[in-house]
């Protein structure tokens, strides 16, 4: 007998990924089918398993109440976990009730997943505290998008403006002129402070202030459109002291991360820490290499080196998911010294426990043979070099000169990775970014040959190149382009870092 199907309606918060609830991330991770809203931040779809369904709806993805309905219907009555991934709080201007109410009808079983309204959460991130003792001790809710022609649910802007305490406004930035022309028309003081945000919580934030009378002029001149909330009241004067989000350092600076997904996450999770919009656009992923007969010879003669050399930690995870296919033992790997170039390989070695005899942190050929040569003689060293099916042949080559004998194995190689499961590079077509951040030289090849990086260059003159050290600058350099900054220290950090100072300069 089919298991029958559940809907989750889940409350996706207010635009800051990291307001996701535990609940609602738990779902994400197991649903089989994902109907999404616009508002919903789209970063949460890489939650999702990679066979799960995705179906938009939104702006610019408009489908009819009736259809989506009728879409978690049948996919709940075919037994499948279903998750409604809705903006803010699936109760609150979210129409989830409505939802709630055909799934009861349908005989469908549904759960009510809460999320972080923006009513509460955009006033926080643009520092206005919807109570304070010294100001109010109550708000007030409501839309400036409601149906007036419905008795039932018109706004009595006599009535509201009667109201004491702090107002916040939703939906309201296409009728702003209207609605606050009402307001002092009944009776609010003209003088009355107000801000209106847009985008709140994100890194995309924008905020303008000004008063009842100047607030829809002053939106209009800074074009603040939807999404945006507004917030009415004495409160909006603390922002001057309070605006803790939009003084971070990188505040208003858009950055692409171009690195695998299974690597992009603690990279970008940092930057946004530091009030990046960031657009996570991987252009490379990990398969395994054509030939597979020189991975096999290695890992039978393992015993017969005496250095195990990793480059990067996609080489230490590659060899590692192959050595225990093979063999049930750690000591397996023989008594071969390890060395790891870059302190992330170190970092994923010491995740296994393994003991790192040498890190030679600068990924350059002469330098790392260099290490090598301070560490001990390597004349007739037999070396193992784990790295990507396509790699530059210095280090090698570097090491054979000073009489080591090396054996160079594709453990890995990247691919282009194509997906846009969350809309990133879409929008990074249609409105550019300041950043673009490369992490390896694969990176770069395989961001240009899907978007011709000197032509959206041109497109975009603002856009500028961070490079994480020499080696990937190489290939930035070869496209004829030149990068912007390179990190000292060849690391995540280190480009971060460098992102940092430019910002401050």
């Amino acid at each position: 007998m089919k298991s029958k199907g559940i809907v989750y309606l889940v409350g996706a918060g207010p635009g800051d990924a990291g307001l996701l609830t535990l609940r609602g991330a738990e779902l994400l991770r197991r649903a089989d089918v994902i109907v999404y809203d616009a508002l919903a931040n789209p970063e949460l779809l890489r939650l999702a398993p990679p066979a799960a369904e995705l179906v938009a709806r939104g702006k610019n993805m408009a489908r009819p109440q009736p259809e989506i309905t009728a879409i978690l219907v049948a996919h709940a009555r075919a037994g499948k976990t279903v998750v409604r991934l809705k903006g803010g709080d699936p109760f609150v201007f979210g129409r989830g009730g409505e939802e709630a109410e055909a799934l009861a009808a349908e005989n469908i079983p549904f759960e009510i997943i809460p999320g972080v309204s923006a009513i509460t959460a955009v006033p926080n991130y643009a520092g206005i505290p919807l109570t304070h003792r010294a100001h109010c001790s109550s708000f007030t809710v409501f839309t400036g998008h409601s149906d007036s022609a419905d008795d039932a649910t018109a706004l009595r802007y006599e009535q509201i403006a009667k109201i004491p305490g702090t107002k916040v406004v939703l939906m309201g930035t296409e009728n702003l002129a209207d609605w606050t022309k009402s307001l002092i028309a009944h009776g609010m003081s003209k003088e009355t402070p107000v801000a209106v945000i847009q985008w709140g919580t994100t890194g995309r934030q924008r905020s303008v202030a000004g008063t009842l009378s100047t607030i829809a002029k002053l939106a209009a001149t800074e074009k603040i459109t939807p999404p945006a909330l507004t917030i009415i009241g004495d409160v909006v004067t603390l922002r001057k002291k309070l605006n803790w989000f939009e003084q971070k350092p990188m505040f208003g600076q858009r950055i692409v991360v171009t690195r695998r997904k299974e690597q992009a996450g603690s990279f970008a999770a940092r930057l946004a820490e530091l009030g990046a919009d960031v657009l996570e656009v991987p252009t490379i992923k990990i398969t395994e290499p054509l030939e597979r007969m020189a991975i096999v010879d290695a890992l039978l003669e393992l015993n017969s080196y005496d250095w195990l050399i990793f480059t990067s930690a996609n080489g230490v995870t590659a060899f590692f998911d192959l050595f225990f296919k093979r063999f049930q033992d750690l000591r397996d790997l023989g008594g071969a010294r390890i060395a790891a170039v870059g302190p992330a390989t170190a970092a994923k070695l010491r995740e296994l426990h393994l003991q790192v005899d040498l890190m030679p942190e600068e990924y350059v050929g002469s330098k790392i043979t260099a290490a090598f040569k301070k560490y001990q003689d390597i004349d007739n060293v037999k070396m193992c070099l784990f790295r990507a099916e396509v790699a530059n042949r210095d280090l090698p080559d570097a090491l054979q000169e000073e009489g080591a004998i090396v054996d160079d194995i594709a453990i890995y190689k990247t691919v282009a990775e194509t997906d846009d499961r969350t809309g990133a590079a879409a929008r990074l077509l249609a409105e550019g970014a300041d950043w673009v951040t490369f992490t390896s030289s694969s990176t770069v090849e395989h961001f240009h040959a899907r978007f011709d990086l000197p032509k959206l260059l041109k497109q975009f003159p603002q856009l500028k190149i961070a490079s994480i050290g020499p080696e990937t600058s190489k290939t930035i350099v070869s496209l004829g382009l030149k990068p912007t900054v390179e990190a000292k220290t060849h690391t995540t950090d280190g480009l971060i870092a460098m992102l940092l100072k430019t910002a401050k300069a």
